[in-house]
This record gives C-alpha cells, sequence and structure tokens, in this order.
C-alpha cells in the first residue's frame, strides 16, 4: 500500500518500530482492530479500524468518538471486485456496533472513487509536522 503511494523505505524502516509500540498498545485495549478479506485461505486485502477520543463536534454532536479508517489495501489480482468497498462497509458496521458515529480518514487517489461512492465527503483537513 505505502509503495504503491510512493512512500520510501527509508521512511518505511523509520516508523516500523514505533509503529509496532503504538500499534501493540492498542490491541491490547481494542481500540485498534481491523478485518481482513481471505480467498483460498490467503489474505488479498485488509482495513484497519481504530475508535479515537474526539470532543463532541458539529458533526457529531452528541458524540466524543470518531472513528479512523487506515491501511485499506486490496491486493492488485482482486481489485475491481468491490472487495475494498465492502471492507469499509463492514469497517463501518463494526463502528456502529461500537457507538461510533462519524469516521475520518485520509484517501489515496486510488481510494478516493471508492469512498466517495459510498458517501463520504472530502473536509479541509491540514497538517503540519513540528
Amino acid at each position: 500500500m505505502f509503495a504503491e503511494n510512493d512512500v520510501s523505505l527509508v521512511a518505511l524502516d523509520a516508523m516500523a518500530e514505533p509503529f509496532a509500540r503504538w500499534l501493540a498498545a492498542r490491541l491490547a485495549d481494542g481500540r485498534y482492530f481491523g478485518l481482513m478479506a481471505e480467498d483460498g485461505g490467503v489474505v488479498v486485502g485488509g482495513i484497519g479500524l481504530i475508535q479515537l477520543d474526539f470532543p463532541p463536534h458539529f458533526l457529531h454532536p452528541e458524540s466524543g468518538q470518531r472513528g479512523y479508517i487506515l491501511n485499506v489495501y486490496v491486493e492488485p489480482s482482486h481489485r475491481g471486485q468491490g472487495l475494498a468497498k465492502e471492507l469499509v462497509r463492514r469497517g463501518e458496521e463494526q463502528f456502529r456496533q461500537r457507538g461510533v458515529v462519524f469516521e475520518v480518514l485520509h484517501a489515496s487517489q486510488m481510494g478516493r472513487p471508492v469512498y466517495e461512492s459510498l458517501g463520504w465527503m472530502a473536509m479541509p483537513e491540514m497538517g503540519r509536522a513540528i
């Protein structure tokens, strides 16, 4: 996924160990979870989901939680069959079961049409590393 979005191996190597530490804590407490798609016992796609503490917002005034979708990937051999859409739909169901009513994600150029077809809206988020 990262390679297809022009993330360098140097950047991936630098993030591997900090990500593993971050992930372990969130897997342990259940905030991070995910789904995988298999074909004949081989994983061909997946989606990561994290439940974030977030203040009530005008887009979700009753909830202090946001769902964040990340690391959506489908193997090239299985693309174009609706698998990414199905993973996102099932991820949304998982969030609803946890009481999350608003979700966010950062879409790649390849993923943007998938999310737009599911009713996702563009938001004006900005970022800065300090």
